[in-house]
């Protein structure tokens, strides 16, 4: 298994992951929203996202996103390849994703909004907890994303205060990563 952050060489994988989002989308009946090509190519390009592969296959993807100036990361749009499921892939891309999002952002919390009881059990184990809405990001931007979510109706009935997607945040911004950055601050100094 290999897991490294993307780059922009890896968006000849684009088209294959939003089909990927589509197909889980509708198999599991929820509502995940959907991602546009080149906004993937995008993280790529950034190195905001962690992508996986088994023997050469493309086997998984997660990036990451800031909001309010960076005082909010989300980890979103984990998708595993379904012939490989079941393997503890999705753990691993969401822990390296986690540690990307640390290590390029130890100041901002993070967090993320699912309905998936897997995603759910991962983050509680990397410290993530369950929060309200109204404790996450109100960017405009990010719950934008939210309205290609059959469920974004409810979200807006209800002020973007709840949904059917859990919402939980890592906010121990004194771990580890923060204690490494800090460190790499004062040798530079």
């Amino acid at each position: 298994m290999i897991l490294r952050v993307a780059s922009a060489a890896d968006a000849q994988y684009v088209e294959t992951l939003c089909q990927w989002y589509a197909e889980s989308a509708k198999a599991r009946g929820v509502g995940i929203a959907k991602r546009d090509p080149n906004y993937l190519i995008k993280k790529m390009e950034k190195g905001d996202a962690i992508i996986a592969f088994i023997d050469d296959q493309l086997a998984g993807f997660c990036y990451i996103e800031t909001f309010e100036d960076a005082k909010f990361v989300v980890n979103s749009g984990l998708i595993v390849n379904t012939e490989l499921r079941k393997e503890g892939l999705g753990r691993a891309i969401k822990h390296r994703v986690f540690e990307l999002s640390r290590t390029k952002y130890p100041q901002a919390k993070i967090f993320g909004i699912t309905t998936s009881a897997a995603v759910m059990k991962i983050n509680n184990e990397l410290g993530y907890r369950p929060v309200t809405f109204p404790e996450l990001t109100q960017s405009d931007d990010f719950w934008k994303g939210c309205s290609s979510c059959k469920n974004y109706g409810i979200l807006m009935e209800n002020e973007r205060k709840m949904c059917l997607c859990t919402g939980m945040v890592y906010d121990n911004l004194d771990d580890s990563f923060s204690q490494l950055t800090i460190e790499i601050l004062r040798q530079e100094q």
